[in-house]
C-alpha cells in the first residue's frame, strides 16, 4: 500500500499497473493535474501475511488540490498474483 501511495504522488503509472490485478487494471492511470499526494495514514490492515492470499487496507491518503488540503478514506482490496501483493479493488468510505 505504501508503495503505490509513493507511486501516485510520484505519477509512477509503470508501477501503478505492474501492481494492479490483471482483472480490474485500467488501460491506463490518469493522473489530476495539479494534485499532490502528500501523507498516507495507514488505519486497519487484515490479512497480508505470507500465509494469506487476500488482504484489506484501510487508510486515508492526504492531499493538496489546488490549494486546498483533502483526503480520500478508502478500504483497499488485495490478493496475491503469481506470488506478488496487487490491488484488486476499493471502497470509499466516509
Amino acid at each position: 500500500m505504501r508503495s503505490r501511495f509513493a507511486a501516485f504522488a510520484r505519477q509512477d503509472e509503470a508501477y501503478l499497473l505492474r501492481t494492479w490485478h490483471p482483472a480490474t487494471r485500467p488501460k491506463r492511470v490518469e493522473f489530476e493535474r495539479g494534485m499532490r499526494w502528500v501523507t498516507l495514514e495507514v488505519e486497519e490492515v487484515t490479512g497480508g501475511s505470507t500465509f494469506h492470499t487476500e488482504g484489506t487496507v484501510t487508510f486515508r491518503a492526504h492531499y493538496a488540490f489546488r490549494g486546498r488540503r483533502g483526503s480520500m478514506h478508502e478500504r483497499s482490496r488485495f490478493t496475491r498474483d503469481g506470488g506478488a501483493w496487487v490491488y484488486v479493488d476499493g471502497d470509499t468510505l466516509n
